[in-house]
């Protein structure tokens, strides 16, 4: 299994979208939820410029049900 890379929310938001996640409307929180329409979904923390822990990292990609190596195909 490859090393989970460091990454910062706003790469982690461009994946999501990619993969057809879509924000679900919260107002007055740091926290953002995605939605996807077969069902899954996801919670971001927002705060800028701090990166993403590795297990909180591997927990989304586990929300997510997908494979890491398919998520670093993604960030690129």
């Amino acid at each position: 299994m490859p090393k989970l890379p460091v990454i910062k929310d706003r790469q982690l938001i461009r994946v999501l979208k990619r993969l057809g996640f879509f924000e679900h409307p919260e107002r007055g929180t740091s926290h953002l939820v995605f939605k996807h329409s077969d069902g899954r979904r996801t919670t971001v923390a927002r705060h800028q410029g701090k990166d993403i822990p590795r297990g909180t990292l591997r927990a989304i990609i586990r929300d997510l049900n997908i494979s890491v190596e398919e998520f670093i195909k993604l960030l690129k």
